[in-house]
């Protein structure tokens, strides 16, 4: 498997590819919410078309996601339904991976509690672990993951109960929010929130950005040259980089330019695009300058008075592409920012960037 390009010190531009990154991976890691659909189930535009394009070109497409509530089957069943064909097999969820790695830590057969949904109760059976509701049920570990919006608290309390006994605790994931229709809601997360707070606890995390994730994706999809796909610099983005894999973050989620501007060295993405259609094509190169400019296509960028600045090429602006300005400006922030947060002005440079 090949390792990260810049390495876990974090790189300070994005890089090129001569070739279609659908063409330079055998295996597009995919996340789901924000990436190939919105929070409300419909396909986000283009993300249908691209996929295929790259399946049809040979690149195996395996989707990855936190949200331990939905079964690889239902999952699946919804990309199919999108027009994305996909099988069980491909989805590989926080569940799978957290229930691996209490499988690994307790003997076969053992009873567990289980604070979460239908996907965390199945991927717990296909363990060869029993679930159980109540700490009263001799449970041996406490697992925890998302069980959507009408979980009762009591769940939470019964959680409690049964940490505070001593037993070992794991969460399929620790993301605070989640997306959907009405809005962010909470995730998670914050249910982890709520008995940690009550039992002085830690539970051990298998979801992104943790290693059992990517463990339980390469062992699924058997990768050798992997790319991460995602909308989110903290878990998609971290997790390729905790993995040591490219990624490639796309700009249809909760991630924006000001945001991927100011990431500290484990956010910051290999490559950048608008959308999905980013697989399909080669990537540019940033080129840096002797006097501390980097360029990408027609666009410049530099650092000046606290300021990031971004310049067009006189006479190329109906030409120039505004993913080129924002891979410039990534490479003169992260730069000057190096192991930190890129703290400069980015206001007249977004500006003289437009929508993206």
């Amino acid at each position: 498997m090949t390792g990260f390009g810049q390495g876990r010190q974090g790189r300070n531009r994005p890089d090129g590819s001569a070739r279609a990154l659908s063409e330079a991976y055998d295996t597009a890691l995919l996340d789901l919410d924000g990436v190939v659909y919105y929070a409300g189930g419909n396909a986000i535009p283009y993300a249908v078309e691209a996929l295929g394009a790259a399946r049809a070109g040979g690149m195996h497409l395996a989707y990855v996601t936190n949200n331990a509530l939905r079964t690889p089957d239902a999952v699946a069943a919804h990309l199919t339904e999108l027009g994305v064909p996909a099988e069980p097999g491909d989805v590989i969820t926080s569940a799978q991976a957290v229930a691996r790695l209490i499988a690994d830590e307790v003997p076969p057969g053992s009873r567990v509690l289980l604070i979460g949904g239908e996907g965390l109760r199945v991927a717990l059976r296909e363990r060869g672990l029993v679930p159980v509701e109540s700490a009263d049920d001799d449970p041996v570990a406490v697992v925890q993951g998302y069980g959507g919006p009408d979980l009762p608290w009591g769940r939470f309390a019964e959680a409690s109960y049964a940490v505070g006994r001593g037993l070992p605790w794991y969460a399929s994931n620790t993301d605070l929010t989640i997306p959907g229709v009405r809005g962010i809601g909470p995730g998670n997360g914050a249910a982890v929130e709520v008995v940690r707070i009550a039992t002085g606890a830690e539970p051990k995390v298998a979801g992104k950005p943790l290693p059992p994730m990517h463990r339980e994706t390469v062992l699924r999809t058997g990768a050798r040259r992997p790319l991460v796909v995602g909308d989110r610099l903290d878990t998609d983005i971290e997790g390729a980089f905790n993995g040591g894999v490219d990624s490639l973050l796309v700009l249809t989620g909760v991630t924006d330019v000001p945001r991927l501007l100011a990431a500290v060295p484990e956010h910051r993405p290999t490559y950048v695009a608008g959308d999905l259609r980013g697989l399909l094509v080669a990537q540019p190169e940033v080129a840096a300058g002797a006097d501390g400019t980097f360029r990408c296509g027609g666009w410049t960028a530099s650092v000046s008075g606290g300021a990031l600045l971004l310049d067009g090429e006189p006479g190329a602006a109906p030409e120039l592409d505004p993913l080129d300005g924002v891979r410039a400006l990534c490479a003169a922030a992260w730069t000057d920012a190096g192991a930190g947060a890129c703290g400069l002005d980015a206001g007249k440079a977004l500006e003289r960037l437009g929508p993206v």
